[in-house]
């Protein structure tokens, strides 16, 4: 009879000692709630160097300086939009009076740069589900997003696409190629396909739209009007204090590396949708292409970014597919690829 108690016993010790197990791996899987969250832990999805050479194709070519401020500002996709619906609402300011009208901003001196580059901006505005891809990938992988800038600067000229000329200046230490204005005080902001002009055809990013004066149909590249960067010499978010340390892999701004502490970043509230487009349609829709239309327009079907939903979450309320809505046009055709530009560096708000 005894030994059936003991048994007893340690029968029911071992159940108990079951619901135990069963109840700690049953709480470690719900929140304090009780209910699962249903969400993997965050991280960083790493893009491979074909997805990063995409997103910065249409950028690549670009002098130094401005693919620094581009990268900068691309992590403030918030006051782009705010920065180019100012420039459309002053569009009567110009030179000395635009500059100190953009001074008085409370924007990340990056933005007040781009807004030098009314095109530039536009496009930056106008697909911000790139803008905002670039900008994450800029602050998770900056090493390999610069990276990419040169190895399509590599193919670009091996494909005879990129050579000096009275506009620029290219220049090769190693592996590194550089891109600067010939004339220091002019800068023109070159017009290329970002899909043909590196060679092998790249497959168009999805979504991505370009605004006139940006964009050149054919395997070549153009310039517009040079623009000299003067105007805004005395203020501290223009042209001379920005560049690219290529060694370091990182923008810098007046000689140190560039920083952001953006706010749109870890927001996962923020939307495009947010703002309102509004100041007439551009009159494609929610343009999301596969490829484009070298006889002169753009086809496809919208189509999902590279990892829909696996993102790090930094942005994580943008649509990454493409644009959600139309935008106005505002075509600056009349400024070529750039704007009014000059002044010293911007960087990150401290």
């Amino acid at each position: 009879m005894k030994m059936k108690v003991n048994l007893s016993k340690r029968i029911l010790v071992m159940l108990v000692c079951c619901l135990l197990v069963q109840f700690t791996a049953q709480a470690e899987a719900f929140g304090p709630t009780g209910q699962s969250s249903g969400q993997p832990p965050a991280s960083s999805v790493q893009q491979t160097p074909q997805e990063l050479q995409q997103l910065v194709a249409p950028i690549a070519l670009y002098p130094d300086a401005l693919v620094a401020q581009i990268l900068a500002a691309s992590t403030y996709p918030t006051e782009i939009v705010q920065a180019d619906r100012w420039m459309q609402s002053h569009s009567n300011l110009k030179g000395e009076e635009l500059a100190k009208e953009l001074d008085k901003q409370d924007w990340d001196p990056s933005v007040k740069a781009m807004a030098q580059f009314p095109s530039v901006l536009e496009n930056m505005d106008k697909n911000l589900s790139w803008t905002s891809s670039l900008g994450e990938a800029y602050v998770n992988q900056p090493d390999d997003v610069t990276n990419a800038v040169q190895t399509l600067r590599r193919e670009a000229q091996k494909a005879g696409h990129l050579n000096s000329n009275e506009q620029e200046k290219i220049t090769t230490q190693g592996n590194t190629v550089i891109i600067e204005p010939a004339n220091p005080e002019v800068v023109y902001v070159p017009a290329y396909d970002p899909w043909l002009i590196y060679g092998e055809p790249i497959i168009a990013y999805p979504g991505w739209y370009p605004v006139p004066g940006i964009f050149l149909a054919g395997a070549g590249i153009g310039f517009g009007i040079g623009f000299g960067v003067g105007f805004f010499g005395g203020y501290g978010w223009g042209w001379h204090h920005w560049g690219y340390d290529w060694h370091g892999r990182r923008p810098f701004f007046d000689h140190h590396d560039f920083v952001s502490h953006s706010r749109d970043f870890g927001h996962e509230g923020f939307h495009h949708g947010d703002f309102s487009h509004g100041h007439g349609d551009f009159g494609h829709g929610n343009v999301a292409h596969g490829g484009v239309d070298h006889g002169g327009g753009f086809h496809g079907s919208s189509a999902p970014h590279f990892h829909a939903g696996t993102r790090s979450g930094a942005l994580s309320g943008f649509n990454h597919g493409g644009n959600v809505r139309g935008f106005s046009s505002r075509g600056r055709s009349s400024f070529g690829g750039g704007g009014f530009h000059g002044g010293h560096g911007g960087g990150g708000r401290h």
